[in-house]
Protein backbone atom coordinates (compact mmCIF):
# COMPACT_ATOMS: atom_id res chain seq x y z
CA UNK A 1 0.00 0.00 0.00
CA UNK A 2 1.88 3.23 -1.18
CA UNK A 3 2.26 6.22 1.49
CA UNK A 4 0.85 8.74 -0.46
CA UNK A 5 -2.26 6.87 -1.44
CA UNK A 6 -3.12 6.35 2.35
CA UNK A 7 -2.35 9.96 2.97
CA UNK A 8 -4.70 10.58 0.06
CA UNK A 9 -7.72 7.93 1.33
CA UNK A 10 -7.04 9.42 4.97
CA UNK A 11 -7.61 13.17 3.47
CA UNK A 12 -10.31 12.25 1.49
CA UNK A 13 -12.41 10.24 4.12
CA UNK A 14 -11.26 12.85 6.30
CA UNK A 15 -13.27 16.06 4.27
CA UNK A 16 -16.28 14.19 2.81
CA UNK A 17 -17.31 11.91 6.10
CA UNK A 18 -16.17 14.96 8.27
CA UNK A 19 -14.41 11.92 10.64
CA UNK A 20 -11.11 12.77 12.43
CA UNK A 21 -7.47 12.01 10.40
CA UNK A 22 -6.84 10.08 13.77
CA UNK A 23 -9.91 8.01 13.64
CA UNK A 24 -9.24 6.86 10.12
CA UNK A 25 -5.51 6.32 10.38
CA UNK A 26 -6.46 3.91 13.40
CA UNK A 27 -8.97 2.20 11.42
CA UNK A 28 -5.96 1.26 8.89
CA UNK A 29 -3.91 0.11 11.59
CA UNK A 30 -6.43 -2.21 12.95
CA UNK A 31 -7.10 -3.68 9.59
CA UNK A 32 -3.54 -4.50 9.03
CA UNK A 33 -3.11 -5.98 12.24
CA UNK A 34 -6.14 -8.30 11.80
CA UNK A 35 -4.42 -9.54 8.68
CA UNK A 36 -1.10 -9.94 10.19
CA UNK A 37 -2.54 -12.00 13.00
CA UNK A 38 -5.03 -14.70 10.44
CA UNK A 39 -1.73 -15.68 9.57
CA UNK A 40 0.64 -15.56 12.09
CA UNK A 41 -1.68 -16.24 15.02
CA UNK A 42 -3.74 -14.15 17.70
CA UNK A 43 -1.32 -14.86 20.58
CA UNK A 44 1.34 -13.19 18.45
CA UNK A 45 3.80 -9.79 19.62
CA UNK A 46 2.46 -7.71 16.49
CA UNK A 47 2.82 -3.65 16.41
CA UNK A 48 2.05 -2.04 13.44
CA UNK A 49 1.98 1.82 12.74
CA UNK A 50 1.05 4.49 10.21
CA UNK A 51 3.30 7.44 10.48
CA UNK A 52 1.04 9.99 10.38
CA UNK A 53 3.29 12.28 8.28
CA UNK A 54 4.60 10.60 5.43
CA UNK A 55 1.78 7.45 5.47
CA UNK A 56 4.97 5.34 5.88
CA UNK A 57 3.77 1.74 7.70
CA UNK A 58 6.42 -0.20 10.02
CA UNK A 59 5.86 -2.83 12.32
CA UNK A 60 7.09 -5.27 14.17
CA UNK A 61 6.58 -9.13 14.80
CA UNK A 62 7.74 -10.65 17.89
CA UNK A 63 10.27 -7.76 18.63
CA UNK A 64 11.75 -7.82 15.29
CA UNK A 65 11.11 -5.33 12.32
CA UNK A 66 9.04 -6.42 9.48
CA UNK A 67 6.78 -4.94 6.17
CA UNK A 68 3.65 -5.44 7.38
CA UNK A 69 2.54 -3.69 4.43
CA UNK A 70 3.56 -6.59 1.82
CA UNK A 71 2.76 -8.93 4.27
CA UNK A 72 -0.88 -8.07 4.34
CA UNK A 73 -1.37 -7.74 0.46
CA UNK A 74 -0.29 -10.83 0.37
CA UNK A 75 -2.28 -12.27 2.90
CA UNK A 76 -5.21 -10.22 4.03
CA UNK A 77 -5.89 -7.29 1.77
CA UNK A 78 -9.33 -8.17 1.73
CA UNK A 79 -10.05 -8.93 5.16
CA UNK A 80 -8.23 -5.59 5.83
CA UNK A 81 -10.11 -3.35 3.52
CA UNK A 82 -13.45 -4.40 5.12
CA UNK A 83 -11.63 -4.07 8.70
CA UNK A 84 -11.15 -0.32 7.13
CA UNK A 85 -14.65 -0.08 5.83
CA UNK A 86 -16.26 -1.17 9.23
CA UNK A 87 -14.33 1.63 11.42
CA UNK A 88 -14.75 4.48 9.04
CA UNK A 89 -18.70 3.01 9.25
CA UNK A 90 -18.43 3.20 12.95
CA UNK A 91 -16.35 6.46 12.97
CA UNK A 92 -19.28 7.86 10.44
CA UNK A 93 -21.78 6.82 13.01
CA UNK A 94 -20.11 8.10 15.91
CA UNK A 95 -20.11 11.71 14.58
CA UNK A 96 -23.42 12.08 13.63
CA UNK A 97 -24.31 10.67 16.99
CA UNK A 98 -22.00 13.47 18.96
CA UNK A 99 -23.87 15.93 16.11
CA UNK A 100 -27.44 14.53 17.01
CA UNK A 101 -26.36 13.90 20.87
CA UNK A 102 -25.71 17.52 21.52
CA UNK A 103 -29.03 18.81 20.06
CA UNK A 104 -31.31 17.24 22.50
CA UNK A 105 -34.33 18.92 22.73
CA UNK A 106 -33.38 21.30 20.12
CA UNK A 107 -35.90 22.07 17.22
CA UNK A 108 -35.01 20.29 13.68
CA UNK A 109 -36.94 19.69 10.60
CA UNK A 110 -38.01 17.11 8.58
CA UNK A 111 -39.90 15.15 5.85
CA UNK A 112 -42.50 12.35 6.60
CA UNK A 113 -40.67 9.27 4.96
CA UNK A 114 -43.53 6.80 5.90
CA UNK A 115 -45.70 5.63 8.20
CA UNK A 116 -45.08 2.71 10.47
CA UNK A 117 -47.90 0.93 12.64
CA UNK A 118 -48.75 4.62 14.02
CA UNK A 119 -45.23 6.05 14.08
CA UNK A 120 -43.74 8.40 11.18
CA UNK A 121 -40.18 7.68 10.07
CA UNK A 122 -38.95 11.13 9.27
CA UNK A 123 -36.01 11.71 7.40
CA UNK A 124 -33.85 14.19 8.26
CA UNK A 125 -30.28 16.12 6.88
CA UNK A 126 -26.79 13.55 6.43
CA UNK A 127 -29.59 10.30 5.76
CA UNK A 128 -30.83 9.91 9.01
CA UNK A 129 -34.15 8.61 9.38
CA UNK A 130 -35.51 10.00 12.89
CA UNK A 131 -38.91 8.43 14.52
CA UNK A 132 -41.97 10.05 15.91
CA UNK A 133 -43.44 6.92 17.99
CA UNK A 134 -47.45 7.50 18.27
CA UNK A 135 -46.76 8.34 22.22
CA UNK A 136 -44.97 11.68 20.94
CA UNK A 137 -47.57 12.77 18.34
CA UNK A 138 -49.92 16.06 19.26
CA UNK A 139 -53.62 13.86 19.80
CA UNK A 140 -55.97 14.52 16.17
CA UNK A 141 -52.57 15.50 14.14
CA UNK A 142 -52.65 13.06 10.64
CA UNK A 143 -49.36 12.80 8.83
CA UNK A 144 -48.59 11.84 5.12
CA UNK A 145 -45.43 10.63 3.12
CA UNK A 146 -43.51 14.64 1.91
CA UNK A 147 -45.18 16.57 4.63
CA UNK A 148 -42.81 18.68 6.40
CA UNK A 149 -42.63 18.09 10.55
CA UNK A 150 -40.92 19.94 13.13
CA UNK A 151 -40.21 18.35 16.10
CA UNK A 152 -37.70 18.25 19.17
CA UNK A 153 -35.43 15.53 19.48
CA UNK A 154 -35.74 13.45 22.93
CA UNK A 155 -33.26 10.73 22.68
CA UNK A 156 -30.44 9.60 20.17
CA UNK A 157 -29.30 5.52 19.87
CA UNK A 158 -26.51 3.52 18.05
CA UNK A 159 -28.02 0.75 16.45
CA UNK A 160 -25.54 -1.26 14.60
CA UNK A 161 -23.89 0.88 11.88
CA UNK A 162 -26.62 3.66 12.33
CA UNK A 163 -27.89 6.05 14.00
CA UNK A 164 -31.72 6.49 15.56
CA UNK A 165 -33.13 9.71 15.88
CA UNK A 166 -36.45 9.95 18.59
CA UNK A 167 -38.37 12.99 17.69
CA UNK A 168 -41.47 14.38 20.10
CA UNK A 169 -43.95 17.43 19.59
CA UNK A 170 -45.48 16.91 22.82
CA UNK A 171 -43.00 17.92 25.41
CA UNK A 172 -42.75 21.46 26.69
CA UNK A 173 -39.27 22.10 25.28
CA UNK A 174 -41.12 22.58 21.87
CA UNK A 175 -43.32 24.88 23.31
CA UNK A 176 -39.87 26.43 24.40
CA UNK A 177 -38.11 26.39 21.17
CA UNK A 178 -40.86 27.54 19.45
CA UNK A 179 -41.00 30.84 21.84
CA UNK A 180 -37.25 31.13 21.13
CA UNK A 181 -38.10 31.09 17.66
CA UNK A 182 -40.78 33.78 17.58
CA UNK A 183 -40.03 35.72 19.70
CA UNK A 184 -36.65 37.67 19.73
CA UNK A 185 -36.69 39.06 23.70
CA UNK A 186 -36.94 35.14 24.59
CA UNK A 187 -34.05 34.09 22.03
CA UNK A 188 -31.61 37.22 23.36
CA UNK A 189 -32.59 36.44 27.05
CA UNK A 190 -34.41 39.60 28.20
CA UNK A 191 -37.75 37.38 28.56
CA UNK A 192 -37.01 34.47 30.22
CA UNK A 193 -39.35 31.40 30.34
CA UNK A 194 -39.85 30.59 33.83
CA UNK A 195 -42.18 27.48 34.12
CA UNK A 196 -44.41 25.35 31.06
CA UNK A 197 -47.38 23.24 32.07
CA UNK A 198 -49.18 21.61 28.92
CA UNK A 199 -51.37 19.58 28.02
CA UNK A 200 -50.46 18.87 24.12
CA UNK A 201 -53.39 19.57 21.50
CA UNK A 202 -54.98 21.27 24.20
CA UNK A 203 -53.86 23.97 26.41
CA UNK A 204 -50.55 26.02 27.54
CA UNK A 205 -49.96 27.84 29.82
CA UNK A 206 -46.43 29.80 29.66
CA UNK A 207 -44.79 31.92 32.75
CA UNK A 208 -42.46 34.47 31.40
CA UNK A 209 -40.99 37.28 33.51
CA UNK A 210 -38.71 40.26 31.61
CA UNK A 211 -35.46 41.49 32.52
CA UNK A 212 -35.87 44.82 31.40
CA UNK A 213 -38.51 46.82 33.21
CA UNK A 214 -38.78 48.61 30.09
CA UNK A 215 -40.12 45.32 28.47
CA UNK A 216 -43.60 44.08 28.95
CA UNK A 217 -42.96 40.00 28.77
CA UNK A 218 -46.83 39.35 28.28
CA UNK A 219 -47.24 41.76 25.13
CA UNK A 220 -43.76 40.69 23.84
CA UNK A 221 -44.61 37.43 23.61
CA UNK A 222 -48.43 38.21 22.35
CA UNK A 223 -47.11 40.39 19.78
CA UNK A 224 -49.49 43.02 17.37
CA UNK A 225 -52.32 42.08 17.24
CA UNK A 226 -51.64 38.58 18.44
CA UNK A 227 -49.47 37.50 15.79
CA UNK A 228 -46.01 36.15 17.77
CA UNK A 229 -48.63 33.54 19.71
CA UNK A 230 -50.51 33.02 16.44
CA UNK A 231 -47.92 31.45 14.91
CA UNK A 232 -46.62 29.22 17.45
CA UNK A 233 -50.66 28.27 18.11
CA UNK A 234 -50.88 27.33 13.90
CA UNK A 235 -47.51 25.07 14.64
CA UNK A 236 -48.94 23.28 17.08
CA UNK A 237 -52.51 22.53 15.34
CA UNK A 238 -54.32 25.44 16.97
CA UNK A 239 -53.27 24.44 20.45
CA UNK A 240 -54.39 27.51 23.24
CA UNK A 241 -51.23 29.27 24.45
CA UNK A 242 -52.12 31.50 26.85
CA UNK A 243 -48.88 33.62 28.30
CA UNK A 244 -48.87 34.29 32.25
CA UNK A 245 -47.10 36.52 34.19
CA UNK A 246 -44.48 35.15 36.58
CA UNK A 247 -44.22 36.60 40.20
CA UNK A 248 -41.71 35.10 42.92
CA UNK A 249 -45.24 35.64 45.28
CA UNK A 250 -47.22 32.39 45.31
CA UNK A 251 -50.42 34.21 45.87
CA UNK A 252 -50.20 36.38 42.88
CA UNK A 253 -48.29 34.34 40.64
CA UNK A 254 -51.89 31.73 41.38
CA UNK A 255 -54.18 34.45 40.25
CA UNK A 256 -51.92 35.05 36.98
CA UNK A 257 -52.49 31.52 36.58
CA UNK A 258 -56.01 31.31 36.81
CA UNK A 259 -56.28 33.62 33.96
CA UNK A 260 -58.37 34.00 32.32
CA UNK A 261 -60.58 33.99 35.29
CA UNK A 262 -60.32 37.26 37.73
CA UNK A 263 -59.71 35.52 41.35
CA UNK A 264 -60.52 37.74 44.07
CA UNK A 265 -57.92 36.17 47.02
CA UNK A 266 -55.81 33.79 46.94
CA UNK A 267 -55.33 31.93 50.22
CA UNK A 268 -52.29 30.02 51.30
CA UNK A 269 -52.48 26.46 53.39
CA UNK A 270 -48.89 26.31 54.01
CA UNK A 271 -49.07 22.94 56.06
CA UNK A 272 -51.09 21.05 53.25
CA UNK A 273 -49.49 22.77 50.64
CA UNK A 274 -52.77 23.99 49.71
CA UNK A 275 -54.34 27.37 48.38
CA UNK A 276 -57.67 28.54 47.86
CA UNK A 277 -58.40 30.88 45.15
CA UNK A 278 -61.37 33.02 45.73
CA UNK A 279 -64.13 34.19 42.75
CA UNK A 280 -67.15 35.24 42.61
CA UNK A 281 -70.09 32.52 41.16
CA UNK A 282 -69.89 34.25 37.88
CA UNK A 283 -66.24 33.46 37.54
CA UNK A 284 -66.40 29.91 38.99
CA UNK A 285 -66.80 27.59 35.92
CA UNK A 286 -64.05 29.80 33.54
CA UNK A 287 -61.62 29.35 36.32
CA UNK A 288 -62.15 25.89 36.98
CA UNK A 289 -62.43 25.22 32.95
CA UNK A 290 -63.78 22.48 30.61
CA UNK A 291 -62.61 19.40 32.83
CA UNK A 292 -60.81 20.83 35.31
CA UNK A 293 -58.06 21.79 32.72
CA UNK A 294 -57.67 25.66 33.84
CA UNK A 295 -56.99 25.06 37.22
CA UNK A 296 -55.11 21.49 36.49
CA UNK A 297 -52.56 23.64 34.48
CA UNK A 298 -52.39 26.47 37.12
CA UNK A 299 -51.57 24.10 40.15
CA UNK A 300 -49.06 22.44 38.07
CA UNK A 301 -47.43 25.72 37.16
CA UNK A 302 -47.79 27.43 40.80
CA UNK A 303 -46.54 24.62 42.73
CA UNK A 304 -49.50 24.30 44.69
CA UNK A 305 -52.77 22.24 44.87
CA UNK A 306 -55.56 24.91 44.01
CA UNK A 307 -58.89 24.86 45.19
CA UNK A 308 -61.70 27.02 43.34
CA UNK A 309 -64.49 28.41 45.81
CA UNK A 310 -66.35 31.36 46.60
CA UNK A 311 -66.40 33.22 49.54
CA UNK A 312 -69.73 31.58 50.60
CA UNK A 313 -68.67 28.12 50.18
CA UNK A 314 -65.27 29.04 51.93
CA UNK A 315 -67.65 29.70 54.88
CA UNK A 316 -69.88 26.92 54.54
CA UNK A 317 -67.02 24.41 54.81
CA UNK A 318 -65.03 26.76 57.98
CA UNK A 319 -68.28 25.73 59.61
CA UNK A 320 -68.50 22.10 58.45
CA UNK A 321 -64.78 21.15 59.34
CA UNK A 322 -64.80 22.74 62.81
CA UNK A 323 -67.74 20.96 63.61
CA UNK A 324 -66.40 17.49 62.19
CA UNK A 325 -63.01 17.74 63.82
CA UNK A 326 -64.57 18.76 67.37
CA UNK A 327 -66.06 15.57 67.43
CA UNK A 328 -63.17 13.81 66.93
CA UNK A 329 -62.21 12.14 70.42
CA UNK A 330 -59.08 13.97 72.08
CA UNK A 331 -59.96 17.44 69.83
CA UNK A 332 -60.78 20.62 71.69
CA UNK A 333 -62.49 23.32 69.51
CA UNK A 334 -59.66 25.12 69.93
CA UNK A 335 -57.61 22.58 68.25
CA UNK A 336 -60.18 22.17 65.55
CA UNK A 337 -60.12 25.82 64.80
CA UNK A 338 -56.81 25.47 64.18
CA UNK A 339 -56.81 22.82 61.84
CA UNK A 340 -58.85 24.52 59.67
CA UNK A 341 -56.94 27.55 59.91
CA UNK A 342 -53.77 25.80 58.45
CA UNK A 343 -56.30 24.41 55.80
CA UNK A 344 -56.98 21.07 56.41
CA UNK A 345 -60.88 20.42 55.99
CA UNK A 346 -61.98 16.72 55.54
CA UNK A 347 -61.30 13.67 57.77
CA UNK A 348 -59.13 12.73 55.29
CA UNK A 349 -57.17 15.39 55.49
CA UNK A 350 -56.35 14.74 58.83
CA UNK A 351 -55.58 11.13 58.08
CA UNK A 352 -52.73 12.41 55.90
CA UNK A 353 -51.30 14.68 58.49
CA UNK A 354 -48.01 14.20 59.95
CA UNK A 355 -48.31 13.44 63.19
CA UNK A 356 -45.65 15.38 64.23
CA UNK A 357 -47.06 18.77 62.77
CA UNK A 358 -50.28 18.07 64.36
CA UNK A 359 -48.25 17.55 67.44
CA UNK A 360 -47.07 21.00 67.26
CA UNK A 361 -50.21 22.71 67.21
CA UNK A 362 -51.89 20.64 69.82
CA UNK A 363 -49.44 20.54 72.18
CA UNK A 364 -50.33 16.62 72.66
CA UNK A 365 -48.27 13.46 73.11
CA UNK A 366 -47.41 11.49 70.34
CA UNK A 367 -49.89 8.67 71.84
CA UNK A 368 -52.79 10.84 71.57
CA UNK A 369 -52.36 12.49 68.43
CA UNK A 370 -52.11 8.70 66.78
CA UNK A 371 -55.15 8.07 68.27
CA UNK A 372 -56.71 11.18 66.70
CA UNK A 373 -54.94 10.50 63.30
CA UNK A 374 -56.49 6.93 63.34
CA UNK A 375 -60.13 7.75 64.46
CA UNK A 376 -59.98 10.70 60.91
CA UNK A 377 -58.35 7.72 59.36
CA UNK A 378 -61.61 5.24 59.89
CA UNK A 379 -63.75 7.90 59.72
CA UNK A 380 -62.44 9.23 56.15
CA UNK A 381 -62.69 5.40 54.67
CA UNK A 382 -66.44 4.53 56.15
CA UNK A 383 -67.55 7.89 54.34
CA UNK A 384 -65.70 6.71 51.17
CA UNK A 385 -68.00 3.24 51.39
CA UNK A 386 -71.51 4.92 52.22
CA UNK A 387 -70.83 7.45 49.28
CA UNK A 388 -68.96 4.75 46.47
CA UNK A 389 -73.00 3.81 45.53
CA UNK A 390 -74.02 6.94 45.11
CA UNK A 391 -74.88 8.04 41.45
CA UNK A 392 -72.90 11.36 42.25
CA UNK A 393 -69.97 8.98 43.77
CA UNK A 394 -66.30 10.09 42.70
CA UNK A 395 -67.73 13.90 41.85
CA UNK A 396 -65.71 16.71 43.13
CA UNK A 397 -67.82 20.03 44.47
CA UNK A 398 -67.35 20.83 40.69
CA UNK A 399 -63.36 20.72 40.34
CA UNK A 400 -64.06 19.09 37.03
CA UNK A 401 -67.77 19.14 35.95
CA UNK A 402 -67.82 22.67 34.57
CA UNK A 403 -67.12 23.28 31.27
CA UNK A 404 -67.85 26.86 30.43
CA UNK A 405 -64.38 29.08 28.56
CA UNK A 406 -63.58 31.44 26.73
CA UNK A 407 -63.75 30.91 22.68
CA UNK A 408 -60.67 29.59 21.81
CA UNK A 409 -59.00 32.60 20.01
CA UNK A 410 -59.82 34.97 22.77
CA UNK A 411 -56.46 35.30 24.34
CA UNK A 412 -55.21 36.21 20.70
CA UNK A 413 -57.55 38.77 19.65
CA UNK A 414 -58.01 40.70 23.35
CA UNK A 415 -55.23 39.12 25.72
CA UNK A 416 -55.64 39.25 29.27
CA UNK A 417 -54.14 42.18 31.74
CA UNK A 418 -53.88 39.50 34.63
CA UNK A 419 -50.74 40.99 36.02
CA UNK A 420 -52.61 44.09 37.77
CA UNK A 421 -55.40 41.52 39.55
CA UNK A 422 -53.50 40.05 42.52
CA UNK A 423 -52.40 43.50 43.55
CA UNK A 424 -55.65 44.71 43.77
CA UNK A 425 -57.80 41.93 45.34
CA UNK A 426 -54.90 39.70 47.31
CA UNK A 427 -54.99 40.62 50.99
CA UNK A 428 -51.65 40.30 52.30
CA UNK A 429 -52.59 39.82 55.92
CA UNK A 430 -54.70 36.62 55.19
CA UNK A 431 -52.18 34.37 54.55
CA UNK A 432 -54.18 31.35 56.00
CA UNK A 433 -57.93 30.55 56.44
CA UNK A 434 -58.23 31.62 59.85
CA UNK A 435 -57.10 34.89 59.26
CA UNK A 436 -59.29 35.33 56.25
CA UNK A 437 -62.46 34.14 58.49
CA UNK A 438 -61.57 36.64 60.67
CA UNK A 439 -60.95 39.60 58.43
CA UNK A 440 -64.34 39.09 56.47
CA UNK A 441 -66.12 39.05 60.15
CA UNK A 442 -64.80 42.33 60.72
CA UNK A 443 -65.45 43.88 57.38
Amino acid sequence: MDAQEILRMVDVIHRDKNIPKETVFSAIESALLLAARKSLGDDADIHIRVDRQTGRISGTYNGQPFDPDEFCLRIGAHAAKQVILQKIREAERDVLFGDYQSRLYQLVTGTVHRIEGGAVIVSLPSNVEAVLPRSEQIRGETYHPGDRVRAIIYDVRKEGSRVKVFLSRTRRQLVERLFEQEIPEVADGIIEIKRIEREPGSRTKVAVASTDPRIDSVGACVGVRGTRIKNITDELGGERIEIVRWSDDPQELIANALAPAKVEEVILCEMPGRAIALVREDQRSLAIGRNGQNVRLASKLAGWDIEIMTREELDSRLDTAISAFSSLPGVSDELAERLVAEGYFTYDDLSVMEPSDLASLSGLTEEEVEKIIAEAEGRAAASLSATAGSPRAGQRASQTEESEELPPTAEVEEPPEVADLPGETTSETTQHVGESVAATEGE
